[in-house]
């Protein structure tokens, strides 16, 4: 396996408190694509393994686009971290730690671009029939923020996207259950892979992974993946989807870049969004550094990452249900884990659509 010098050094400073404690771990399934990693290193489950998380899926059968809301059983501590240069989002304001609000009821990821913002109102209209909200008053104002990916172009009429009435939907569907990956919800039109110009990407989708160890600390992550970069395995180094050559091997955006090919993508039409979540009990400043920390996630499993074509955000959840004592240093190191990974499980559970062949379709 191939681990990066900085994830060395972090390894040896968390060997006491977390290396050690680790136990091991499977493949969600035997559809797992990317069979070459070691079973004994990656998560075995999703993001609803945090208690206190639910997750629902609303996708349109019109074209393929739709949303995903992680909705929290009461409230969570919530952060973000938002890098990509071309971001769609709602709320994040209110995230920032020297602002006075410090719960949030609900996640919302949406494709549709900046249209898809829509379906967070939705999510709010169940929150209030629920009584679910920040006091104010005689009222509760359900706090949800949201963020959008870029999907307009991808199977039809660009018209068609999510609505206040899929974000109430995928809220009133929300379980604890397994949570459905791949092209569904706000990954159902999602791609990576946009370098070299139109007809080249590989379906990509909405993955799901958590950590948990001994002590009872879970942390989980669940993103839906729209970059115009590829998609990398951590543990092996090797691209499961991405920019595709004529005969639908994968180019390697990397090679592409260092050979000074044609690496010219669209600013605006990408962006991976996503959910990191804990069971731990954190400030909304510690909320804050594990989104930061768990932004890494995103490097390490996506190249490059973070482009000015790219939107990139991320949200983290701390739900307080656990009463252990909370070390930030090792949440966001796992946070980054599990988003590394939930990453990998977006591209390897896609199925193609709208004529954009997926991973699975295409010859190893």
């Amino acid at each position: 396996m191939r681990y990066c010098s900085a994830m060395k050094r972090i390894a040896l400073a968390l060997a006491c408190t977390a290396a050690a404690a680790i136990g091991p771990a499977t493949s969600f399934d035997s559809t797992d694509l990317a069979q070459d990693r070691p079973s004994n290193a990656r998560a075995t489950s999703g993001i609803t393994a945090v208690e206190g998380i639910k997750v629902g899926h609303h996708t349109l059968a019109e074209r393929p686009t739709g949303c995903t809301v992680v909705l929290v059983d009461g409230d969570a501590v919530g952060g973000v971290s938002q890098r990509g240069g071309a971001p769609g989002t709602r709320e994040t304001d209110l995230l920032n730690p020297l602002n006075m609000v410090d719960k949030v009821n609900a996640i919302v990821l949406a494709g549709g671009s900046a249209f898809g913002l829509e379906a967070a109102t939705g999510t709010v209209r169940w929150l209030e029939e629920h009584n679910i909200g920040w006091p104010a008053g005689s009222s509760r104002v359900p706090i949800v923020p949201a963020a959008i990916l870029f999907d307009l172009g991808v199977g039809g009429n660009p018209k068609i996207r999510p609505t206040a009435d899929c974000g109430y939907k995928a809220a009133d569907g929300a379980t604890t259950g397994v949570v459905k990956e791949g092209t569904i919800g706000a990954g159902a039109g999602a791609t990576v892979g946009k370098f070299g110009g139109a007809g080249r990407a590989t379906k990509s989708g909405i993955g799901t992974a958590s950590i948990s160890l001994p002590s009872g600390l879970v942390v989980g992550a669940i993103v839906a993946v729209n970059a115009v970069g590829d998609v990398i395995d951590p543990a092996t180094g090797k691209v499961v989807a991405g920019v595709r050559n004529p005969d639908n091997t994968f180019a390697d955006a990397r090679k592409l870049l260092r050979a000074g090919g044609n690496t010219q993508s669209r600013a605006g039409e990408n962006t991976t969004i996503g959910v990191v979540a804990t069971n731990a009990r954190l400030s909304k400043a510690l909320a804050a550094r594990m989104a930061l920390m768990a932004d890494d996630g995103y490097a390490r499993a996506i190249a490059p990452s973070h482009t000015n074509g790219d939107g990139d955000t991320i949200f983290s959840l701390a739900t307080g249900r656990w009463n252990g004592t909370a070390d930030i240093t090792v949440i966001g190191a796992l946070a980054a884990e599990a988003v590394a990974d939930a990453v990998v499980r977006a591209a390897t559970q896609a199925t193609s659509a709208a004529g954009i062949p997926a991973a699975r379709d295409l010859r190893k």
